[in-house]
Order: C-alpha cells, then structure tokens, then sequence
C-alpha cells in the first residue's frame, strides 16, 4: 500500500495492488470526530485524486469510504457556511458559490465515473454524503445504514443531485422523504435505488482483499461485471440479516402523495397517514418543524419532472443554493439546529400558505447568465457515460 497524503489529512488516499498487478485507489473521509462531515478541504482533495485516478489507466476501480464505524458521511460541513452567510445577510457570498459549485462538480464526476466506483455506506449517510455516494456504480448499505436528506431542518433543500435522484424513486417516495427528512434504513435505500447491495460492516476487510483477488482487466463493462459478481455472492450469503423495509411498511399511502393535487394537500396527507409507529411519527414531527420555504422547493423540484440531463440538474442546483445563502432561511435552520441549539427556528413564514410564489420563483432563478454559470461546461468535458 502506497500513502499518498499523510494520515492527519481529512482525506487518506491509498493504492492497493491486486494479485494480477492492477491498481484499486481507495478514499477514507478522516474526520471521525465531525462524523466525516463533507468539508471544502475534503472536496479539493477529493477532486483532483478522482480525476487522477480515472485518467490512470492502471486503476482498474475506486473505494470511497469513511473512518471509524458511525458513519460514511453525516452531510456537509455547513459551519463554515453559516458564518459567511451571517456576515453578509442578504448578499451572494463567493464562499457559499465556491462551496457547491465544488461539491456539485466531484458528486458530478462520481456519476459520471467510467470506471467502478464502490462507496462502502456504512452508518450515517446524509447530505453532502448521500451526494457522494448516490452516483457511485455500486453503493453498499449495512445493518447500521441510516440514510436520509434531513434539509428541511436546516432551510435548504435536497441538492447534492436530489432533484435527479428524488424524481427516479418509486411513486410519492421523493416527495414523502424530501418533506419529511425521514431516515431510512438499508432495505430502504436498496428499495428507492439509493443502494445495490446490503453487506454486514464486518465484512468489509473480506471484500477488501476479496478485490485484491479479482483479475482486472482494461475493459471497464467488464470490470463492473467483475465487481459487481463479487458483491452479489457476498450479499447472497446475508440476505436474511437485512432489516424490514419501513417505506415498504407504509407504501400505500406514500404512493398515494404522488396523486395529491398540490403542496397542503400532500403535507395534509403525510400527517393524516395511518398506522402512526416511531419511524411514521417522527417523520411527521420533522415536517411539522421544518422550513415552509424548504417544503416549496421541494414540491417544484418534483414538479418539473426529470431532467434527460444530470448536467443541468447540477446547474439547478448550485443557483438554488446559492439564492438559499442570500436568503436567510438557511442561515436560520443551521443556527437553530447546530449553532445555538435552541431548536426554535423563526423561520420567515409561518406555514406554506404563507409562502409568496415570488420567493420561490426568485430562488429558481439563475444568478447568471448561461455563458456566466460556474458549471456551465459541466457535461461538456465530461459527458454521462
């Protein structure tokens, strides 16, 4: 194993040599203690090494993982962002475009990836870490997965690609977990397409050097095969260790979301939703706590369907954030829930009745021109494969 940074870096980046002399590079977010929450630091390490290695032709696939046991990525690290905005309310602030359009641009490149891309998504997975790990060839959840896009909590919204993947989940699965921030388990991820193979933690060193083993050849299909071959048989030895589906448990009327006529109707039904256990109860108590704003942006996201270009999803996504910041709502959500700690947001409206169409029409509007876009060759250099 080669060391390619130092180990007090917040990513370690490593090579491992299989038997047949091909090479697997392997990420670790290293930030245990903030529950490897995704920071710029993080992102700017992370860039470059991934276009490194999928330049490298004797890479034959990548590992993204997180250190320790709690957690892959528990979201971005938003702190830093919260300062900026505090500073300059009101403002568009180079650090907050700087931010996403960085994070938007490697969660952009992992999908887009040729090669195997393997992201071991064990403990939390929120955020800025669903980001990484949603466009990964070949996402792995254990029994201790707990996934969710909580943005609701925080006066933003479920970006990171959300309204790529929220729009391609089984019928009210998008609109139900992005109003709700609900956490999801395992069964769950695999069920609305955010994973593909459920492993118990305690065998991530058997499928380490299981890898080590695999003949990697030159021919990328073939290498997805490969790896994807070896997931299956490890997974077919566990699958009665997986846990019970709570979306499943609670289809019905979560499929029934995608049929409401508009935004109250469908937070109506959420909260109307029978057979009320702890996972149901809990998503209705994040609802009722979070952003009316939030709750808009979510619905319109869903509202405009799928997008036939990730690209341009991305491009959505970094002027929405970007207007977030200058609005004030998500200054408001970060204090509340990780700052003071009051949890007591004063959020600018009081329910989403209250809410203008021309605030939401203001934040999907683009801060720039076409040719002005901070993403605007995205896909250009790098076209989905």
């Amino acid at each position: 194993m080669t060391e390619i940074t130092q180990n007090q870096a917040v990513v370690l980046f490593s090579e491992l040599t299989a038997d047949n002399g091909k090479k697997i590079g392997v990420a670790t977010l290293n930030s245990e203690k903030s529950l490897n929450a995704l920071s710029l630091p993080m992102v700017e390490l992370l860039l470059p090494q991934m276009q490194q290695w999928k330049d490298n032709p004797d890479i034959a696939m990548v590992l993204l993982q997180g250190a320790g046991d709690k957690a892959f990525c528990a979201g971005g690290d938003i702190r830093d962002l919260y300062h900026t905005m505090k500073a300059s309310p009101g403002t568009f602030q180079p650090y907050v475009t700087e931010f996403f359009t960085k994070e938007y641009t490697l969660d952009y490149l992992i999908h887009t990836f040729d090669k195997p891309v393997l992201v071991w998504g064990n403990g939390i997975v929120m955020g800025g870490g669903l980001g990484l790990m949603a466009g990964a060839s070949h996402r792995v959840v254990t029994a201790a997965s707990r996934i969710a896009m909580p943005e609701m909590a925080i006066g933003l919204y479920p970006d990171v690609g959300g309204s790529w993947f929220l729009n391609r989940m089984p019928a009210g699965c998008g609109l139900f977990l992005g109003l709700t921030g609900a956490s999801i388990n395992a069964a769950d991820a695999k069920f609305i397409d955010l994973a593909d193979f459920y492993i118990p933690h305690d065998k991530r060193q058997l499928v380490v050097e299981a890898l080590l083993s695999i003949r990697w050849g030159n021919t990328v299909v073939l290498n997805h095969q490969k790896l994807s071959d070896l997931l299956m048989s490890i997974e077919t030895q566990t699958l009665n260790q997986q846990p019970a589906s709570q979306i499943r448990l609670h289809q019905a009327p979560i499929a029934a979301l995608a049929k409401t006529p508009d935004l109250p109707a469908a937070i109506d039904a959420i909260l109307a939703m029978p057979n009320e256990d702890s996972w149901l109860g809990k998503a209705k108590a994040s609802l009722r706590y979070g952003s009316p704003i939030t709750a808009h942006i979510v619905y319109r996201l869903l509202q405009l369907g799928q997008s036939k270009i990730l690209a341009d999803s991305f491009r959505l996504e970094l002027g929405l954030s970007v207007q977030c910041g200058k609005l004030g709502e998500f200054s408001e959500g970060v204090r509340a829930l990780l700052i003071d700690k009051d949890q007591q947001p004063q959020w600018l409206y009081p329910d989403v009745a209250s809410v203008p169409v021309a605030v939401i029409d203001e934040l999907f509007s683009s801060p720039w021109s076409a040719a002005e876009h901070p993403l605007a060759a995205l896909g250009r250099l790098h076209p989905p494969q």
